[in-house]
């Protein structure tokens, strides 16, 4: 039923420490199970996407946002026949490494670590899956197997090698690219949800200044004539996605017709990425994204919480540097091997937004205003 070019579980390269095969599942819905039983993706549910995490009950979260990407990602994935299972995986694991507070926090952590090898949740992820997440007791990590892994690492310079080979690969599986779309897709599309339901947006101005927004409230009215403002802006953002993952479907049948690809290494060995929208549609998305930089992730109501937050970040993270003591012992012991800084690293990036804002209060004993 798969394409030729998909990811077959059969045909993995398997993991960095052999085990059985599952008997009941694939290799990789075996890897979907332990990414959602892991404490990592657990704490994705109090971590922030836009809006301050406990700042509003229908705002998304880390976990909700991450559960939209593994939706969207099935969709497109399915439509092009190749491996959902794998697809939803790396799209489930794929922020599991993401501090507290965001991309701010990220951006904070990373200046902290600068010259200690820096920070970004990709490469985190892989580190939660590869070294981490504490469950088993034969090895560490999750031990997934190498195209989910090969997922996680987004970029060139960090794609595992196969075991056994020097295969230098310099595009991952048309599963990951997807995976790795689907993110910019959900991100985008409930942004502009969660922008409206908090009173930062307006469907006046999106109408005015984004096409993308312009031509699905268009294709709404059409379609069903005046409607209540909660279902008008949900159906018009359905239709943005519904018109995105259309876009990726056509514009990735036509790329992949057009590189001749056969397996899923003709894949790999590409130059260019395979799954891509039209030049139109990343057009509008350029400036959707415009928009929503100007409008709402700047905005002072977004920003001024954020801000304040990273700021309980610098000081957990420079405190802890300075008391080893106040770090646990896991911690201390990954120092051997990976240097003090990167262990706090560690464990201040596996923070949720709450703990950190408690410990900030017991460290300091300072009331956290969110």
């Amino acid at each position: 039923m798969l394409a030729p070019y998909a990811q077959l579980s059969g045909a993995s390269r398997g993991r960095v420490y052999p085990e059985a095969p599952p008997v009941w599942r694939t290799q990789f819905q075996r890897d979907r199970d332990r990414v959602i039983h892991s404490r990592a993706f657990r704490r994705l549910e109090y971590k922030t996407q836009v809006f301050l995490n406990g700042t509003g009950d229908h705002l998304r979260t880390r976990l909700t946002h991450t559960m939209e990407v593994a939706a969207i990602a099935r969709n497109i994935t399915r439509a092009l026949r190749l491996n959902e299972d794998l697809a939803e995986t790396i799209a489930l694991a794929h922020d599991l490494g993401h501090s507290p507070f965001g991309h701010k926090g990220e951006t904070m952590l990373d200046r902290l670590m600068k010259d200690h090898g820096g920070f970004e949740h990709n490469r985190q992820s892989l580190r939660v899956v590869e070294q981490l997440e504490r469950k088993y007791p034969r090895f560490p990590g999750l031990n997934l197997t190498w195209e989910v892994r090969e997922g996680l690492a987004k970029h060139q310079r960090e794609f595992p090698s196969p075991p056994g080979t020097r295969t230098l690969f310099h595009q991952p599986s048309l599963e990951a690219q997807i995976a790795n779309l689907a993110d910019e897709i959900a991100y985008y599309s409930h942004d502009l949800d969660d922008g409206l339901e908090s009173g930062l947006l307006e469907e006046k101005r999106l109408l005015s200044e984004v096409e993308v927004w312009a031509r699905a409230a268009a294709e709404v009215r059409a379609a069903f004539g005046r409607l209540p403002a909660e279902s008008r802006r949900y159906y018009t953002i359905r239709q943005i996605i519904e018109g995105q993952v259309s876009d990726v479907v056509n514009t990735t049948e036509a790329a992949i017709e057009a590189a001749g690809v056969g397996t899923v290494d003709d894949v790999r060995r590409g130059r260019r990425r395979l799954v891509n929208y039209s030049p139109e549609r990343k057009r509008w998305n350029q400036e959707l994204r415009r928009f929503l930089y100007r409008n709402l992730y700047y905005h002072p109501v977004v920003a001024n919480p954020n801000n304040r937050a990273i700021r309980l970040l610098n000081d957990v993270f420079l405190h802890l540097v300075d008391h080893p003591g106040e770090v646990g012992p896991g911690a201390r012991k990954r120092a051997k091997a990976d240097g003090w800084h990167r262990a706090v690293c560690d464990y201040v990036a596996s923070m949720t937004d709450r703990y950190l804002m408690l410990e900030h209060k017991r460290l300091f004993g300072l009331k956290v205003q969110p």
